[in-house]
């Protein structure tokens, strides 16, 4: 974190559970239903995955039209999962602020919508930390984590150079995709099966506890 002006958060997993009171697999399901009244080998591929955010990239996929619609309904699913989604992650609010205390500029950065991260940080009260949000590219699924797009996009709102930034991520994609930006990357394994494969993918360093990220940052 020495190094990092400006800290990037993906929002799934660092800071809340996005799906803990709408479980993405019936998201998915609903989507997978949607999708296949539209287009039914499209919607016969979406049934073999229970993440929405697949069933939205095998929407596009098939036609554009069709996914914006399963996007719209994604979106609208995610705004209503994150008002029942409980308390942020723990050590979350503390890293957050423990970021933004020290003078480091916080973004969240995520393959979700904004509008439900902007949603969650209402709720919350978690606004004054975070200067900004880039969320899931309308329309361009492609261009999600794994894809660097959005940690590009991000460093070049805050004015930063992109290796004075890190991100701070609990999929492969994160790591993947700082990886391809060139930020430096923490990889957050809140299940025990993730560490091992952070290591493997390269995260500059791994940790089980956000807590910990706000102990990183605090004043020695």
């Amino acid at each position: 974190m020495a190094n990092a002006r400006v800290v990037f958060f993906d929002f799934d997993g660092p800071v809340c559970d996005v799906f803990a009171g709408l479980p993405a697999p019936n998201v998915a399901k609903q989507l997978t239903a949607l999708l296949s009244s539209r287009d039914e080998a499209a919607g016969a591929k979406a049934a073999e995955t229970d993440d929405p955010i697949e069933v939205l990239r095998i929407a596009h996929e098939a036609d554009a039209a069709t996914g914006r619609e399963v996007e719209q309904a994604l979106t609208a699913a995610e705004v209503e999962a994150v008002a029942v989604a409980g308390p942020p992650t723990p050590g979350a609010v503390e890293a957050l602020r423990a970021a933004r205390s020290s003078g480091r500029a916080v973004m969240v950065v995520s393959n979700n919508s904004a509008e439900c991260v902007s949603r969650f940080l209402e709720l919350h009260d978690l606004w004054e930390y975070v200067a900004t949000i880039v969320g899931r590219p309308s329309g361009q699924p492609h261009l999600m984590k794994p894809n660097p797009f959005p940690l590009i996009t991000a460093a070049e709102q805050a004015q930063m150079d992109v290796t004075h930034c890190t991100l701070i991520g609990d999929s492969l994609t994160d790591i993947q995709a700082a990886h391809a930006a060139g930020t430096t990357v923490i990889g957050y394994a809140n299940k025990p099966h993730k560490a091992a494969l952070f290591a493997e993918a390269g995260a500059d360093t791994i940790t089980d506890d956000m807590q910990a990220i706000a102990d990183a940052l605090a004043p020695a």
